[in-house]
């Protein structure tokens, strides 16, 4: 798949191939038919073109802001408090390695194996 980095500021973005789309789906975990695939492609690709159109605009002094309406959004103080303990962290976890969550292996790379099955389908 193509990277930010690939792309310069100012030009279209390539346009989506299926096989990428595919890779999106099994990367989130869908399962899309190839009507479906055709029709992100598409839909990807026009959500991809309005967001380089954005990019084009100059927004020099335009104020960056989190929400589109004045929303206060008070913070509390960053006060370092006491931890939960490991064993009460993890009580209600489905599956742990010592002292760590343990989830299922979703991306496997050509440095390592899956041996337990985890992350394929």
């Amino acid at each position: 798949m193509s990277t930010p980095s690939e792309s310069t500021a100012g030009s279209a973005p390539a346009p989506l191939t299926t096989q990428e789309v595919r890779e999106i789906a099994t990367l989130a975990r869908l399962a899309l038919s190839d009507a479906e695939i055709e029709k992100m492609t598409h839909d990807l690709g026009a959500i991809l073109g309005y967001v380089a159109a954005l990019g084009e605009l100059d927004t020099k002094g335009v104020e960056p802001m989190t929400h589109a309406v004045p929303f206060s959004c008070p913070l509390r103080p960053d006060v370092a408090e006491p931890s939960l303990p490991v064993d009460e962290a993890l009580a209600a976890a489905p599956r742990r390695e010592a002292s760590f969550f343990q989830v299922p292996r979703i991306i496997a790379s050509s440095a390592t194996s899956s041996s337990d099955g985890e992350g394929e389908g």
